[in-house]
């Protein structure tokens, strides 16, 4: 069932996406060769407490931290560490989580670690640019899919791959509420949208083959050919006019 927010609960959300923003920011610094991905891990933890509030992906279904920390190959549910050092030419996938009132903002960046390559960079860059594409037609009256199929068009376009296995989500007291939003498929297809529906919408892309497995640890997400991975989020409120980005 799809939940409609209302001005007021829009609104929580908002005030803690600022806190998700604020955070990426500091970690365009703070994120450098030698970092590990704990000290991520531990500078959220201490930037989201010092506003008062929550970050929620820590204990759900038994998350053991407060972020995702996905490096290179890794697409998603990278767990943080104090033994993985990110190296000069790494990219490292930040997912964040920020509970405010018990509403929730949700966003992802990718950061490349010191200087990066030019294929790297491109990839970072293809995944923002498919979420602004694609949120074109996050608007009341289009259809769900008419975003999927906008971010499939662009990825593709620029000789990458879209993640099959994951998608984004409706978020709001629930961190994954419905419905799924695929980043591919045909435009036209899914519900339509409404004023007052929240959305994570995320593109996952890939170097090679969209193919993915688990590793042992029954959380972090690789390739399966072993091609670097970005991902790219905002928590997005559909309106009756422009949509209304919660967490930029």
């Amino acid at each position: 069932m799809i939940v409609l927010k209302s001005p007021e609960e829009i609104e929580l959300m908002r005030t803690a996406g600022k806190v998700n923003l604020e955070i990426f920011e500091g970690l365009k610094q703070f994120i450098r060769p030698g970092t590990t991905t704990m000290d991520i891990d531990r500078y959220v933890e201490e930037a989201v407490k010092s506003h008062g509030m929550i970050a929620s992906e820590k204990g759900y279904c038994g998350f053991p931290a407060n972020v995702c920390t996905s490096v290179n190959e890794e697409v998603v549910h990278g767990i943080p560490s104090k033994d993985r050092v990110l190296n000069e030419g790494d990219i490292v996938s930040v997912d964040l989580v920020v509970e405010y009132e018990h509403y929730m903002a949700d966003s992802c960046r990718t950061f490349g670690v010191g200087k990066i390559s030019d294929e790297a960079q491109h990839l970072i860059d293809t995944a923002e640019r498919s979420f602004f594409e694609g949120i074109r037609f996050a608007k009341e009256g289009c259809r769900l899919h008419d975003i999927s199929h906008r971010i499939q068009e662009i990825v593709e376009g620029e000789g990458f791959g879209v993640i099959r296995d994951y998608t984004g989500h409706g978020i709001g007291s629930e961190m994954h509420e419905d419905p799924p939003i695929p980043n591919y498929g045909k435009d036209g297809k899914g519900p339509r949208l409404q004023k007052g529906m929240t959305l994570a919408i995320e593109p996952m892309i890939v170097q090679g083959s969209y193919e993915t497995e688990t590793l042992l640890n029954n959380w972090t997400v690789v390739t399966e050919d072993g091609g670097w991975a970005a991902h790219y989020e905002n928590t997005v409120a559909i309106t009756d006019g422009e949509p209304d980005i919660l967490t930029i």
